[in-house]
């Protein structure tokens, strides 16, 4: 019978788990949010920085949050890349861009599936770290330190974001060219080198993301599936840009997954992302913040 005590538990348990979704879905809500790259490849990119945190967890002993942080400049500098790729050889021929790029981000997502594969294999992998596998009590409620942890990371990265978006030239810059790329070339600026910029931005803070997944749960190849609604839900559910936004948007979804995981069982959680997504854009297509200025 569903009590009381285990609608808290969920709760607890779903804003902690939404805060880890909103972790994951941050560089997203900058790539398709404020740039309007359609980055269906955005989770095969986590699945790929869980398993460099693996290696790096696995055959040197870095603790996985140090590993996350050691291999954010080259995910930086693979965001770079990966949009450059994108502008060449779609973006700047026409307004069918978008149609065409989400064929080429499924191409290097799944690029980026076959590679895992033929390196670690299709078994599932995980980290080792003191906080791993503990939980800390608050009276009937069993709260796992992982959770604790993407719960302090995905706030701190939201709070960075805010800032630097809010705060610094190049992050208003980034704002500004979701707006009116024509106005911000007028001023002097070059539009494509900002989105490149933000785009690599996007893909580093996945560095992070990674590492929170790979801590969170263990890792397989083909788990970027599981993610793809969840990640385009929250972004879209935020209202597309907006940092606060998605953490918010993420806590819904986890609150909403862990009370349906409770009552009617795991088979039905995966659908709720889907479920809720379809609802915002039927209801609400901006998004329950809209977009960010």
């Amino acid at each position: 019978m569903f009590s009381f005590d285990l609608l808290l538990d969920a709760v607890v348990i779903g804003v902690l788990l939404g805060c880890f979704y909103g972790a994951v879905s941050l560089g997203l809500s900058v790539s398709f949010g404020l740039l309007d790259v359609p980055h269906v490849a955005h989770p095969a990119f986590l699945v790929l920085a869980s398993y460099a945190v693996y290696f790096l967890n696995e055959h040197y002993a870095v603790d996985p949050l140090v590993a996350g942080l050691l291999i954010t400049p080259v995910f930086f500098l693979l965001g770079l890349v990966a949009y450059r790729l994108y502008y060449e050889t779609f973006e700047k021929r026409g307004s069918d861009a978008a149609v065409r790029g989400i064929a080429f981000f499924f191409g290097v997502a799944f690029i980026i599936e076959v590679l895992i594969i033929l390196q670690f294999g299709v078994d599932q992998r995980s980290v080792t770290a003191d906080y791993i596998g503990r939980a800390w009590r608050l009276g009937d409620i069993r709260i796992p330190y992982r959770l604790l942890v993407a719960f302090a990371v995905a706030t701190a990265l939201t709070v960075l974001l805010t800032l630097y978006l809010s705060r610094t030239f190049m992050g208003r810059a980034i704002r500004a060219v979701a707006q009116d790329q024509e106005a911000l070339r007028l001023m002097g600026a070059n539009p494509i080198k900002i989105k490149q910029w933000a785009f690599g931005i996007a893909t580093a803070v996945l560095g992070i993301a990674g590492a929170l997944l790979i801590i969170v749960a263990p890792v397989d190849p083909t788990l970027d599936r599981a993610y793809i609604g969840r990640t385009f839900c929250v972004v879209v559910m935020a209202g597309l840009g907006s940092m606060g936004g998605t953490l918010v948007a993420a806590i819904i979804l986890g609150v909403a997954e862990t009370i349906v995981l409770t009552m009617f069982g795991a088979s039905w959680a995966p659908a709720i992302s889907f479920a809720m997504l379809l609802g915002v854009l039927a209801v609400r297509p901006q998004g329950l913040f809209g977009r960010r200025s």
